[in-house]
């Protein structure tokens, strides 16, 4: 027995969970009828089943949340069922409900992976306190995850977008704009603008804040896997998957779920990503089941994503769905003036972060920043500022081991593009001329450390 969702735009009652979908598995009609005119208005969706054989049929094509289980059933019970559902990989929130239980069938029941355990007959406060439980227990565990998987992110707070240039304020005003609706958002601009930072301040401002925000960097996830990542999949879907596993998408329900690099998407998954975007609906690799989702969706790229579909390497459809809202990070260079003020928030941050004290930076030195172009924008000034506490003064020929001396008293370097230009090539050196490791260690992308030294080979 199915009961459809409720339609858009009716009122939830205050202990509804409206993104939620229900399996209640019980031989008795009538606690079946009880139990579906209960949830209904306070759930996404509600299906019932007789028996534990009617319910793995549901179960095969549709996802839920939570299952409503009664231990005595016909044919197979519902703790054995249960054990089967726990080997296969359901991770969903399981409720037992019997009306005959000793001690020791409880104990089983957990055991058996139960969320509660509930004696019949029960009110309907009793039932709806189970549910609120199990929904509580679930939001945790996801933001267990989350954060595990997330703790050396860099959190966004009120002064992560700091400076009062034209380009910030404008930056600022934009972003207090779009946290409150809930479209696309694509960022794009240089490695090292910032894009994440954005994106979690988006996120904080928006209504989603007291979802999770998970972040994905489509760069770091190999080809073969990043759909496994994103849709989780089924036990069985490939060699290896011994049980069903959860993807992003699932942990990202109620928040944001933000692409970094999305140029680097295989071709494979972009029609796939464009197709759940669309429909907020998921497939899990292997599975038959659709399994419908609630997030925002915020992209970064630091290529123009117009050149890369006129390349043929993006889907111009998932391009078009993610540019709802385009925004452009300004590079540092665009906005120096900010960079006394960027220094002090940097100083600020990571002071009480690496338990140093304050350095002092004269007027002079600051000047002397300015005059930088700073290819790897705000994230190769933050590295400086940390390098520079942990070496307690404001050095920038001092940063590797491998630099040569400062130059001498008589012969000073007084702009700091020939001081960038000696500072890259010596630590190209130092790494044997390996341009990706010495990107690394410079803080900019390969791509913008070979520009610049072919700036300067044809100067």
């Amino acid at each position: 027995m199915a009961t459809p969702p409720n339609p858009l735009g009716v009122d939830k009652s205050p202990e509804g969970w409206p993104n939620w979908s229900i399996l209640i598995v019980d031989d008795e009609q009538g606690m079946r009828n009880f139990l579906v005119k209960t949830l209904v208005p306070r759930c996404h969706f509600v299906m019932s089943a007789g028996s534990a054989e009617e319910g793995a049929d549901l179960l095969r094509e549709q996802h839920f949340d939570l299952i409503v289980l009664d231990i005595s059933l016909p044919g197979k019970n519902g703790v054995a069922w249960l054990k089967e559902l726990r080997e296969q990989g359901f991770s969903g929130e399981v409720i037992l409900i019997t009306a005959f239980a000793d001690l020791d069938t409880a104990i089983e029941a957990l055991r058996a992976g139960a969320s509660d355990f509930i004696l019949k007959p029960f009110r309907v406060p009793q039932i709806l306190n189970a549910v609120k439980h199990s929904h509580e227990r679930a939001r945790l565990l996801r933001e267990n995850f989350v954060l595990k998987r997330d703790k050396l992110a860099p959190r966004s707070g009120p002064s992560s977008l700091v400076g009062e240039s034209t380009d910030m304020r404008h930056l600022r005003d934009a972003i207090d704009r779009l946290a409150l609706v809930n479209s696309t958002v694509l960022l794009q601009g240089e490695s090292g603008t910032g894009k994440e930072r954005v994106a979690r301040e988006l996120h904080a401002r928006s209504p989603r804040a007291s979802g999770p925000f998970v972040p994905l960097n489509c760069a770091a996830v190999s080809p073969e896997l990043i759909e496994s990542e994103l849709f989780g999949h089924a036990k069985g879907a490939f060699t290896g998957a011994t049980r069903s596993r959860d993807g992003l998408f699932y942990y990202a329900q109620g928040g944001t779920l933000f692409f970094d690099e999305v140029a680097e998407l295989p071709l494979s998954i972009q029609a796939t990503l464009l197709r759940a975007i669309e429909d907020l609906r998921i497939r899990p690799v292997g599975s038959q089941q659709l399994v419908p989702v609630d997030v925002r969706i915020v992209a970064a790229t630091n290529r123009r994503l117009a050149d890369e579909v006129a390349a043929g390497r993006f889907r111009a459809d998932l391009y078009y769905r993610l540019q709802v809202v385009d925004l452009s990070l300004p590079p540092l260079r665009a906005h120096k003036h900010d960079i006394p003020t960027l220094v002090a928030h940097f100083m600020g941050e990571l002071c009480p972060l690496l338990g140093l004290e304050p350095i002092a930076i004269s007027e002079d030195e600051l000047r002397f920043l300015q005059q930088y172009d700073w290819p790897g924008n705000v994230r190769e000034l933050r590295n400086l500022i940390e390098r520079s506490l942990i070496l307690g003064q404001l050095n920038v020929s001092a940063l590797y081991p491998q630099l040569p001396s400062a130059p001498a008293a008589d012969a000073p370097v007084t702009d700091l593009q020939t001081l960038e230009k000696r500072h890259i090539l010596s630590v190209l050196e130092s790494v044997q001329g390996d341009k990706t490791k010495a990107a690394q260690l410079l803080g900019v992308s390969r791509r913008t450390l070979e520009r610049r030294v072919a700036e300067w080979q044809g100067a």
